[in-house]
């Protein structure tokens, strides 16, 4: 039976002061917390989506072409984890998939992935929160762009891999700045080994090509 999860609901805002000569972009990886995190991205939220498109943001559009060729029914329910303003889900809608829920930390980003239209449900999260509803609510779960430096925690990734049930797909990225850090790569590894998840597919490719930082993509299935 799946839990109704919270709906979508506009929190305060709070500001975040930025040196004019600093980006957002620059910025994220300085953050600590998730306050500090929540509060950043809510500032960035109006000039988030311009800044990424200037240095070709490309993870997006891969994650969902990778998780698009692992999980042929696009009907099913899919969990966008940390959608931000729906540029993860405008990708997804765009690989074919028609019954995607988002959930993020930010109130004002989530206003901005609500314009879009594509949601069945937008939900609030605070950190540490686990994905909303049962395990096998969701026939995939994406994190595209969310886990690693100057994002959340490696824990998450446990939190989303405990969310599914066997022969669920996650779906997430890990950018060139996370990769730098063998822990993540480690745990991949390690979840793999022990049997909890298959190795689909990886593949390492641009993630802002203006700045020349890759990603790796990653399709796993729940064992």
């Amino acid at each position: 039976m799946r839990r109704n999860p919270k709906r979508w609901t506009l929190l305060p805002r709070n500001d975040y002061a930025l040196p004019m000569s600093k980006s957002f972009l620059d910025k994220v990886y300085d953050v600590q917390g998730a306050e500090e995190t929540r509060a950043l991205y809510d500032a960035w939220s109006e000039s988030y989506e311009a800044e990424i498109a200037e240095n070709g943001y490309a993870t997006p559009k891969r994650c969902a072409e990778a998780l698009s060729a692992a999980l042929p029914d696009k009907d099913m329910p899919i969990l966008d984890f940390g959608c931000g303003t729906g540029l993860s889900g405008v990708a997804l809608h765009q690989a074919g998939f028609t019954s995607i829920d988002g959930v993020d930390l930010s109130p004002d980003m989530l206003a901005r992935a609500k314009a879009k239209s594509l949601y069945r449900n937008l939900t609030v999260i605070e950190a540490g929160d686990p994905p909303p509803g049962d395990p096998g609510t969701y026939a995939a779960i994406t994190a595209i762009g969310v886990i690693g430096a100057g994002a959340a925690p490696l824990s998450v990734l446990d939190q989303i891999c405990a969310a599914l049930a066997t022969g669920g797909m996650l779906c997430f990225s890990f950018n060139d700045h996370t990769l730098e850090d063998p822990a993540y790569e480690g745990r991949i590894t390690a979840l793999v080994e022990n049997g909890s998840l298959r190795m689909i597919s990886r593949d390492y490719g641009p993630h802002l090509p203006a700045r020349h930082i890759n990603s790796a993509v990653y399709v796993l299935e729940k064992t």
